[in-house]
């Protein structure tokens, strides 16, 4: 089985939180990040075997189907995927940086998954709908072209969506710039 990665939302914080244990209680999965976020949402992203969170993802959409809005799962995920989410990339050297943002975190796991899998990039953070009434973005790096090819396959990905906000290629950012993100 491959590895996958669900985003929940949800209406209420007590309807997310107790959704958040059920799928734990469901199935075997891991929280990667559970959370409230603006205007008053809950958020639970789980990882896990593909099998173990789709169900997961159901048994809680199946108890709390009045406060749930939404849920994404996205099988085998780029491995930099989870080290953006957690802040941990380890970028020895930026060159061109890649930035782009969504309306929501569903479309921006699947424009970062097809931006890291499009081209020879590095993803360096992901900032999921935290402190940011509910938009998300995401900042990756590598040759300008790579760059370029990447950020354009994520906003073609988020523009299906309806979610696309915003993206830019800096060809040569600033070291202090640099210094600051990474």
């Amino acid at each position: 089985m491959a590895k996958a990665i669900a985003v929940s939302e949800y209406k209420t914080v007590s309807a997310g939180v107790t959704a958040a244990d059920a799928m734990l209680k469901a199935a075997d999965v891991d929280i990667v990040e559970a959370a409230t976020v603006c205007p008053g949402k809950y958020i639970i992203i789980i990882t896990g075997e593909l099998s173990s969170v789709r169900a997961a993802s159901d048994a809680a959409k199946a108890a709390y189907p009045t406060q749930h809005i939404g849920t994404f799962v996205l099988g085998n995920p780029h491995e930099g995927l989870f080290q953006a989410i957690y802040g941990t990339a380890d970028v020895k050297a930026m060159r061109a940086l890649g930035i782009l943002e969504t309306f929501d975190v569903a479309s921006m796991l699947v424009a970062a998954d097809n931006a890291a899998k499009t081209s020879d990039v590095e993803l360096i953070e992901m900032r999921l709908a935290r402190g940011m009434c509910g938009k998300s973005y995401l900042m990756l790096t590598g040759e300008v072209a790579a760059v370029q090819a990447a950020i354009d396959r994520a906003k073609s990905t988020a523009e299906q969506s309806g979610m696309f906000l915003d993206s830019s290629v800096i060809a040569r950012p600033d070291s202090k710039l640099i210094s600051s993100i990474i």
